[in-house]
C-alpha cells in the first residue's frame, strides 16, 4: 500500500476540513457586527491565514514536536505509517461532519481525540497519560475559560476608557420601508389589492437593527474610523495566528513520519486550508457571526484582541490550545458582557466541544483496525 501518498492525501484532507471549519472564525466579529461583508471577511482571513502559515514553518517548532506525539505515545508508533494515517482520517472526518453541521469545534482537540483512541487501540494504556493532561487536555480546557473572562474585564474597561475620553456610542435613525400587515380586498376579476399603505417610517435603533457609530475623534482622526481599523487589524491577528497555530499541528504527524519536508508540508497544508475556507466556510461562519451573539464593532475589537493574544502566547510557548475555543469564549465573555448572549447556541457549542473527543477516539480507532486488517 503506497502508505507515504495516503498520509499526504489524509494530511491534504485535514487541513481543507480545518480550512472550512475554521477560517472564518478569525474574522467572525467583522461579519457580526456588520463592519464588512462577508466576501471581503473571508479574504482577509484567508490572506492572513496564509501568512500565519509560512511563518509557522520558521517560529512553531515546539507545537511540530507537540503534535508529533512525543511524550504521548512510543516512538515506534510515532513513526507508524498507518496509526499516522489514522490519526489524520480520523481528526478529518470529525471536523468535516462538524462543518456539515455548523458546529465550529476544534481540529486540536479533534487530533488530540484520534491520537487517544489510536493509540489505545495500538498500545493499550501504555500511553503517556501525563503528558496528556499537561501538554494537551489542560491548554484546551483553561484556554477557553481564560478567554471569557478576559472578556468579561477587557470591554467594561474599554467602555471606562471610551467615555472618559469623551468618544460615546450614538443612536441611529432607520428610514425605510417596514413590513406592515394590510387588509386585502378582491376585484370582480379575482385580482386581490391591497387596502391601505406601507409609508417610509423612521424608527429608532440601537441594537441589530442597523450599525452603531462613535462620536468624537482620536488625534484628529474620527473615532469611528480609528475603530474600524483597529477591527480590521486585530481580526488579521486572530486570523494570523491562526494559521500559526494550526499548522504545525498538521503538518507534524507527516513530519514525524519523515514523509513531509516541513517548508513544503506548510505550503501545501496552507493552501488547503486556504481552498477549504473559500469553498465551505459559510454554516460555521453564520454560526460563530451572528448565532452566539449580537455585536457592535467595539466589542469585535476586543473579542479579537483577547483571541490573539492568548493563541499567539500560546503558539510561542509550543502550547496546543484551540483557536476555536479561545475565540469563541471570547465571544460568550462579550456576549455575557453585554447581555445580548443566545445561550442555548453556546450550550450547543460547549456540547459539541465535549463529544468531539471522543467521536474522534472512536473514528480513528475504527480506521486504524480496519488499516491493520487490510495492509
Amino acid at each position: 500500500m503506497p502508505w507515504t501518498v495516503l498520509l499526504f492525501a489524509a494530511s491534504m484532507f485535514v487541513a481543507y476540513a480545518n480550512g472550512a471549519n475554521d477560517n472564518f472564525k478569525g474574522v467572525a466579529t467583522l461579519f457580526g457586527s456588520g463592519t464588512t461583508t462577508y466576501r471581503k471577511a473571508l479574504w482577509l482571513a484567508t490572506g492572513a491565514t496564509l501568512t500565519g502559515s509560512v511563518a509557522a514553518a520558521f517560529v512553531a517548532t515546539t507545537l511540530i514536536q507537540t503534535f508529533g506525539g512525543r511524550g504521548l505515545i512510543p516512538a515506534a508508533l510515532a513513526g507508524s505509517k498507518p496509526f499516522l494515517v489514522a490519526v489524520i482520517l480520523g481528526a478529518a472526518f470529525t471536523v468535516a461532519l462538524a462543518t456539515k453541521i455548523g458546529a465550529p469545534i476544534s481540529t486540536t482537540h479533534s487530533l488530540t481525540g484520534a491520537m487517544i483512541g489510536t493509540g489505545l487501540v495500538a498500545v493499550g494504556f501504555d500511553l503517556g497519560f501525563s503528558t496528556l493532561w499537561t501538554n494537551f487536555l489542560k491548554p484546551l480546557m483553561v484556554s477557553p475559560l481564560l478567554a471569557v473572562g478576559l472578556a468579561l474585564l477587557a470591554y467594561p474597561l474599554f467602555r471606562l476608557a471610551a467615555n472618559w475620553t469623551g468618544i460615546t456610542k450614538e443612536a441611529c435613525l432607520c428610514v425605510g420601508e417596514e413590513f406592515v400587515p394590510v387588509a386585502v380586498a378582491t376585484t370582480a376579476e379575482g385580482r386581490h389589492l391591497p387596502i391601505g399603505t406601507t409609508p417610509l417610517r423612521v424608527v429608532l435603533d440601537e441594537a441589530e437593527g442597523c450599525r452603531r457609530r462613535y462620536t468624537g475623534t482620536m488625534m484628529g482622526v474620527s473615532a469611528q474610523t480609528v475603530l474600524d481599523g483597529v477591527h480590521y487589524l486585530s481580526a488579521g491577528a486572530v486570523s494570523f495566528a491562526r494559521g500559526l497555530n494550526d499548522t504545525p499541528k498538521i503538518v507534524a504527524l507527516g513530519v514525524a513520519a519523515g514523509s513531509v519536508d516541513l517548508t513544503w508540508g506548510a505550503s501545501l497544508v496552507a493552501l488547503f486550508m486556504a481552498l477549504g475556507g473559500l469553498l465551505h466556510a459559510r454554516s460555521v461562519a453564520e454560526t460563530v457571526s451572528t448565532r452566539i451573539t449580537a455585536m457592535d464593532a467595539d466589542q469585535g475589537v476586543i473579542a479579537n484582541l483577547v483571541t490573539s493574544f492568548l493563541v499567539i502566547f500560546a503558539s510561542r510557548w509550543g502550547l496546543p490550545v484551540s483557536t476555536t475555543h479561545v475565540s469563541c469564549g471570547a465571544l460568550f465573555g462579550i456576549g455575557a458582557s453585554n447581555g445580548k448572549a443566545q445561550w442555548g447556541v453556546v450550550r450547543n457549542i460547549v456540547l459539541a466541544w465535549v463529544i468531539t473527543l471522543p467521536v474522534a477516539a472512536l473514528v480513528a480507532a475504527g480506521i486504524y483496525v480496519l488499516l491493520q486488517r487490510v495492509a
